[in-house]
């Protein structure tokens, strides 16, 4: 017999979260309720996954008809929907590419991780990513994650990753060898603080890599697909990537990943050297179609570099917030005084309505609302942070 649901810490659950603050029944647009109706304005829509906001009309229909049709076959088969959305994909980047399917950003990067080592060949197996950044949680993507402090108590992890300082290309000069297949980045370090890279520091790893013959993978997956007030956050740099991973606001909170890469690199994969049971298949696929559908439709970048634009100059005209940084509408929040924590949990509590942010840093609060946040609503986050900070 099922338990009733009771909001907080579940017995039955590893506790690799801490407990919960709130718990979440329903969403609508930019707004998430909870089990008493009290509504809290989503700025931080799952870590940037819910683009279009909760329960958009377009994506749970075409997940419902998707359900009622084909749920699944195994990539031993074909299905209609994976290769129409591949082709998207590779239009918004420019064309030219093969895609892989997976099911989330870390699976996107162990995808790109194993195909530079196939492109490269045996003895070329090194990864080079920066210090803060954040790849994910698999062993590998752990390890290429540059936080040293995340690795520890994992050890032994993987070898063939190596890094170094962020925004300093001299750094990554010196860090290559014969070894180095590839350099791995981020155009926003979103987990490391919302830290932007310079397009200049991009354009010189951009000719480093084309000096060196390595390959430059872009990690997309919390800045692509109109984020940063372009469709790639490396399109600020006006430079192309070999491989690009995707996830996040691919399925609007389906989960589904992507690993691009150029076709001549791709072609590097041979039947069997890669897989997933779920990647590509129908149901994921079908939200991920409807997802660009409306992103394209409503052009997300452009909305997203303008309602960027107006948080961005209502929080720095705030007092109590120091420095903004970011890109179009992935920000983060320098707060004068006081602990990002304290105040992320101020806000949630507060009445009659919340405000959903998160503590990126110790200091810095990051907002990543949907990217078809109104004026009002950007206004309405505002004064709640402004109450908050100022009383």
């Amino acid at each position: 017999m099922t338990e009733p649901f009771t909001p907080g810490i579940s017995p039955h659950l590893m506790t690799t979260y801490a407990p919960p603050p709130v718990t979440f029944v329903r969403g609508e647009g930019s707004w998430l309720y909870d089990p008493e109706g009290k509504p809290y304005l989503d700025f931080l829509c799952g870590l940037a996954v819910t683009g279009l906001g909760h329960a958009h009309p377009a994506v749970a229909e075409a997940v419902a008809a998707q359900a009622r049709t084909l749920l699944h076959v195994s990539n031993l088969f074909g299905n209609e929907i994976g290769p129409e959305v591949a082709a998207t994909i590779d239009r918004l980047l420019g064309g030219g590419g093969r895609i892989f399917f997976c099911n989330s950003g870390a699976e996107a990067n162990e995808c790109a991780v194993k195909l530079a080592r196939k492109w490269a060949g045996p003895g070329r197996h090194v990864v080079v990513s920066a210090y803060g950044s954040f790849h994910g949680r698999t062993l590998a993507t752990l390890h290429a994650t540059g936080q040293p402090e995340k690795h520890e108590m994992f050890q032994p992890l993987p070898e063939g990753f190596r890094h170094v300082a962020w925004e300093d290309p001299a750094d990554l000069e010196r860090a290559l060898d014969p070894t180095v297949a590839a350099v791995l980045l981020e155009p926003v370090q979103g987990e490391g603080g919302v830290n932007p890279a310079s397009a200049a520091y991009l354009t010189a790893v951009r000719r480093i890599c084309d000096e060196r013959g390595l390959l430059l993978i872009v990690d997309e997956i919390q800045t692509g697909l109109g984020r940063t007030g372009r469709w790639f956050g490396f399109e600020h740099a006006g430079i192309r990537p070999d491989v690009v991973t995707l996830a996040k606001a691919l399925g609007n909170g389906m989960p589904i990943g992507a690993c691009w890469a150029r076709a001549d690199v791709a072609d590097a994969f041979k039947p069997g050297d890669h897989g997933s049971t779920f990647g590509g298949q129908p149901l994921a696929t079908s939200a991920a179609r409807a997802t660009l559908r409306v992103m394209e439709a409503e052009d997300v970048p452009a909305r997203a570099e303008a309602a960027g634009r107006r948080l961005r100059a209502a929080l720095e005209a705030t007092k109590g917030v120091g420095q903004v940084r970011g890109l179009g509408l992935l920000l983060a929040v320098e707060l004068i005084e006081g602990e990002a924590k304290a105040v992320t949990r101020q806000l949630l509590e507060r009445r009659p309505a919340g405000l959903v942010v998160n503590a990126v840093t110790p200091t810095a609060l990051r907002l990543a609302p949907p990217l078809l946040v109104s004026d009002d609503e950007v206004d309405q986050a505002v004064a709640m942070l402004d109450e908050v900070l100022n009383g």
